[in-house]
């Protein structure tokens, strides 16, 4: 369904919300098995510690920026061609959660979490996609979230965001993948990370950042559409989607506590 990428040596990638979690695993991991990565986040001390003093250091690009500020992702982009004679593959990994419930709904954090989680990536694409198709190939993955798959108590932002990410990336992969870009979503489970070490409930099947990096790296080898993780736990999460309302309204009650 999409090029495989299974050597990445010389492999220019470029991370987008690389400063923390999955995109800080992903971005050594990458860096380990010989790409060159470009690391952005707003916090440009954070990505700086990722590679300092590192053997790798010298195949990474800190380009400290907001995935919100348009002008500033073009300037980046069109940096990163000029530098690298084109791209391989951006990841926006970036990413908010707040949990809300339904009588508790909040305008300013339903937007920030939308901008953040939605609207910044898909701009983003609107600069991004030009290029790729100008060079004739490319890739671009999203890290979404499985709880995005159906509703779920307290979630009504963030859900709500990841839903309609995975979607944007669906419609992306019908059209552009017959004109040789790639295009990749990742849902991962619950994953360790300063994001998800604010929930004050259980998370089942907890796996680390790296775990979660090496889970996408052989994703993207398989060339799957869909890369989602840990198994174990989505495997559950797909055979509820299936269920028809009446019955997935008292079960996801009745598994969540709400």
């Amino acid at each position: 369904m999409n090029r495989p990428f299974r050597d990445w040596r010389a492999q220019r990638v470029w991370i987008v919300g690389a400063s923390s979690g999955i995109g800080a695993a992903l971005a050594q991991a990458l860096l380990a098995h010989g790409a060159h990565v470009a690391l952005s986040a707003r916090r440009a001390d954070a990505l700086a510690k990722l590679v300092d003093g590192t053997e790798i250091a010298e195949a990474a690009t800190v380009l400290p920026l907001d995935l919100g500020d348009t002008a500033a992702f073009a300037s980046a982009l069109d940096r990163m061609v000029r530098d690298w004679g084109g791209i391989d593959l951006v990841v926006f990994c970036a990413g908010t959660w707040a949990p809300m419930a339904a009588g508790q709904l909040d305008a300013a954090a339903i937007t920030h979490t939308l901008a953040v989680n939605l609207q910044a990536p898909m701009t983003a694409c609107a600069t991004l996609v030009p290029k790729l198709l100008a060079q004739g190939q490319g890739a671009i993955a999203f890290v979404s979230s499985v709880a995005g798959y159906r509703g779920l108590p307290r979630s009504a932002a963030y859900g709500t965001s990841k839903a309609g990410l995975s979607h944007f990336a669906e419609t992306l992969h019908l059209e552009l993948a017959p004109r040789g870009i790639s295009v990749y979503l990742i849902n991962p489970g619950f994953v360790a990370t300063p994001m998800t070490a604010t929930n004050a409930f259980r998370m089942p099947a907890l796996i680390t950042p790296d775990e979660a990096a090496e889970e996408i790296l052989a994703g993207l080898a398989r060339s799957a559409f869909e890369i989602h993780f840990p198994r174990r736990f989505t495997f559950w999460l797909k055979l509820l989607r299936l269920l028809p309302y009446r019955a997935y309204f008292p079960l996801a009650r009745r598994l969540t506590g709400a």
